[in-house]
């Protein structure tokens, strides 16, 4: 721009370490690729020094190896969501029925249908911005709230049922990384008062959407587990279990259905 010289991957880095991103050499490496010009690059280095999400910028991030489209606006997949997406597909049968609730992207529901490409599954999504993504990503959505927005004719015909729903306390927003809480949906983070407002009612009605001997597999706070693992017995699930992400931290609750 003007007379300045060309921005190279050096002076990428300095600037983005400069703005506290942590791993600048990697997101770099991201915006070079990305950027149309160096006109384009400087637009793009100066939106990430906001904190605006790197995914929104570039349009794209990669979860569990598959390229995802991500619009501003969006929530964005995080890493330590890999493991339930693992394990959503590996218990979804060949032919069988899954279901993303709160899709967002689409990301977990695609790494379900790449394992299993015979199989049927679906997502839900509320925000019409996500729908609209999910469904550039090549997933079927059914708009509205949670799995009241599923087909009727899924009733009892699901095999694994998951979901990265709202589980944030809402008096712990404020705890959130500051880009977080500038940038992302608050409605994919916002879990009411004890951050169990959407994870308690799908926990509730989701035997009515199972298959006998299907799964339930959602994302929750690790001092939430035992509250979530009590809801899961009480609706009928058996082989309860904790997933841990790559750190070891607690991430996500299943189980499976054993009694209606």
């Amino acid at each position: 721009m003007g007379d300045q010289p060309p921005l190279d991957g050096s002076a990428v880095i300095r600037i983005l370490a400069g703005a506290g991103c942590v791993a600048a050499v990697e997101e770099a490496e991201e915006l070079l690729a990305a950027a149309a010009d160096d006109a384009d690059l400087r637009r793009m280095v100066e939106r990430r020094t906001t904190g605006e999400p790197l995914a929104w910028i570039t349009g794209r991030t990669v979860f569990c190896g598959l390229d995802v489209a991500v619009d501003p606006g969006v929530y964005v997949p995080r890493w330590q969501s890999e493991p339930l997406a693992h394990l959503a597909a590996g218990l979804l049968p060949a032919a069988g029925v899954g279901v993303d609730l709160c899709t967002g992207s689409g990301a977990l529901a695609m790494v379900m249908q790449a394992a299993r490409p015979g199989a049927r599954v679906v997502g839900t999504e509320i925000d019409p911005v996500a729908v609209r993504c999910a469904r550039r990503n090549g997933v079927v959505v059914h708009q509205g709230h949670l799995d009241a927005a599923l087909p009727p004719e899924l009733r009892s015909g699901v095999d694994v049922m998951a979901g990265v729903l709202p589980y944030v306390p809402d008096d712990a927003l404020h705890l959130l990384p500051r880009d977080v809480q500038d940038f992302e949906p608050r409605a994919a983070l916002d879990g009411g008062p004890a951050g169990l407002a959407a994870v308690a009612p799908v926990v509730g009605s989701s035997p009515s959407w199972l298959r006998p001997g299907g799964w339930l597999a959602l994302e929750v706070g690790g001092d939430q587990v035992p509250p979530v693992m009590a809801m899961f017995e009480a609706a009928g699930y058996g082989a309860l279990a904790v997933l841990e992400d790559a750190d070891g931290d607690p991430r996500a609750v299943h189980g499976q259905l054993v009694r209606r």
